[in-house]
C-alpha cells in the first residue's frame, strides 16, 4: 500500500477518534504532531491503537511502537512517523 493510502487510513481513524469537528481547524498531514497539533489524550491514543489493531492486525503493534520511545519522542511523534512504522511492517503472505 502506498504512503498516501496509509496516510488516508490513519487520517480517517483520527477523524473517528477525535471527531470531524475538531479536525476542521487542523490540516492533518505527515508533519502533524499527535501532541501539539492534535492534542491527543491518552484515551484517544488507546482508541487509535484499537483501530490500528482492527485494521492491520498484529503486524502493527502501536503499544510496542511507542513503548520503544522516550517521553520526548512520544511528544514529538507525527502522523508521518506512524505511517512510516505501518509501511515498515511486512504484509502477511497471501494478503
Amino acid at each position: 500500500m502506498s504512503d498516501e493510502g496509509v496516510l488516508g487510513e490513519v487520517v480517517a481513524m483520527l477523524v473517528d477518534v477525535v471527531g470531524e469537528d475538531f479536525l476542521l481547524d487542523v490540516e492533518v498531514g505527515p508533519a502533524t504532531t499527535f501532541n501539539d497539533d492534535l492534542a491527543l489524550e491518552s484515551i484517544e491514543f488507546v482508541a487509535l491503537a484499537e483501530k490500528l489493531q482492527r485494521r492491520y492486525g498484529g503486524r502493527v503493534d502501536f503499544a510496542a511502537f511507542i513503548a520503544g520511545m522516550d517521553l520526548d519522542e512520544i511528544m514529538r511523534m507525527t502522523v508521518g512517523d506512524l505511517v512510516a512504522h505501518i509501511e515498515s511492517r511486512p504484509e502477511p503472505v497471501g494478503v
